[in-house]
């Protein structure tokens, strides 16, 4: 049995088996038939000498393009094979499109990319850091045009205190490429600039090729100053992006992103300073509110009385002190006089009882003393090294040197012999 289709199904499982068996695809050709309906889709057709192409891109990824289609144009349109089931149309579903000698660009782009990046050239840790707010900015563009004149509008605006310095250059064409590489090394040499923006608005492929060229890539890198690069529109991509220490979607975007704007800090220094004020405010209430405490403390001991408090009480002090002083020595200088009487009395008493002590013990002395006994005619022999008087015949020896004392004098002698005598006792 044969297997019949409608127009619809088979239309079906066409669009399936093409949009399955094909992936995104690269067509060449020249734009013929353009239409822009309201819509904002562009629907065209891509031919060549032998056959045509229908193509449909629609709205959200035709306000990226980097060109503008027209027709007669040579094109280079990259999507989805696809078929329209309602007519039966195959067609083209198209998500870019370049200029047909942008191939040859797009390759040497992305070589030059993948060099650099194993050279380092891309990496993160060699970007430097972009001041908060910058005094003096340098931009790198066409002096002519709106590019300059947004970007300067946009300074004015967010931060009318930086100063701008412009090297103008061109920023299409063979002579772009060199230029820009010498305002980078004017910059560098000069160190005038905070920072520097290279920018420039958008075009194709073609037309931004001056910013990815190698030799101005390797400036960038060179040069010791942070660099925002701003080319192109915001799905524009150049190899300034990649070597650079900040991209912007666009030039303008790169104006604000190195500025504060100044609105919001003059905002915030409101802020702070009502922030400063009520809290100085409040520290102010609460020291006054603590003075009128100790004040109120202070009032409550009232110090004045307090004091003349004191003073009457050392007055009174002071008046017992002398009275007790005045009593102290009334009593001893009333009893001077008796003292005085009694020590006259004990002395009239204790005189004669002493005299006769002293009597008594001067004649004891004098009779044991051996004057006496010298004025009777005898003599005291000592040692002639000592006082001990000599009792025996036994403490001397021939040689001994002695001493005889006499009434009147004394006399140094040595003993030639010593002659011992047994005295008798006398009988009772």
């Amino acid at each position: 049995m044969r297997n019949v289709y409608s127009p619809s199904e088979l239309n079906r499982e066409a669009k399936i088996h093409l949009e399955a068996g094909f992936g995104r695809v690269w067509v060449e050709g020249e734009i013929s038939n353009l239409s822009r309906p309201a819509s904002g889709h562009l629907y065209f057709t891509l031919k060549d000498d032998k056959a045509q192409l229908r193509c449909a891109l629609f709205r959200g990824n035709a306000r990226g393009l980097s060109v503008a289609p027209a027709n007669g144009q040579q094109v280079r349109v990259r999507g989805r094979l696809s078929l329209y089931e309602v007519r039966g149309d195959y067609q083209l579903i198209a998500d870019s499109m370049e200029a047909a000698g942008e191939g040859r660009l797009r390759a040497a782009f992305e070589a030059l990319k993948r060099q650099l990046e194993q050279e380092g050239l891309f990496a993160a840790d060699q970007r430097r850091a972009l001041p908060r707010m910058p005094a003096k900015v340098g931009i790198i563009t066409s002096p002519s045009g709106a590019v300059i004149r947004d970007m300067l509008q946009v300074l004015a605006r967010r931060w009318p205190l930086a100063a701008v310095r412009l090297y103008p250059v061109p920023v299409q064409g063979t002579e772009a490429a060199p230029a820009i590489v010498k305002a980078l090394e004017a910059a560098t040499a000069q160190n005038w600039a905070e920072v520097l923006i290279l920018a420039r608005g958008g075009g194709s492929l073609e037309d931004l090729w001056p910013f990815n060229e190698e030799a101005v890539a390797r400036a960038i890198h060179r040069c010791t100053l942070p660099i925002v690069s701003a080319v192109g529109h915001e799905t524009d991509t150049s190899i300034s992006d990649f070597v650079a220490d900040l991209r912007a979607p666009t030039p303008s975007a790169a104006a604000e992103l190195i500025t504060p704007d100044r609105a919001v800090l003059a905002r915030a220094f409101e802020s702070t300073l009502t922030t400063l004020g009520h809290r100085a405010g409040a520290d102010l209430q609460r020291r006054n509110q603590q003075l009128d405490e100790l004040s109120g403390r202070l009032n409550r001991q009232q110090p004045e009385r307090r004091l003349v408090q004191r003073r009457q009480q050392l007055t009174a002090l002071e008046k017992r002190l002398e009275i007790a002083a005045r009593r102290r020595l009334r009593e001893p200088v009333r009893q001077l006089p008796l003292l005085h009487k009694r020590l006259h009395s004990s002395l009239q008493h204790a005189l004669p009882a002493r005299q006769q002590r002293l009597a008594a013990l001067a004649r004891t002395l004098h009779a044991v003393s051996p004057l006496p006994t010298l004025e009777r005619g005898y003599t005291l022999t000592t040692l002639a090294d000592s006082d001990k008087a000599l009792r025996s015949v036994e403490q001397l020896a021939p040689g001994t040197r002695i001493e005889t004392r006499l009434l009147d004098g004394s006399v140094d002698s040595e003993v030639v012999a010593v002659h011992a005598e047994r005295l008798q006792a006398s009988e009772p």
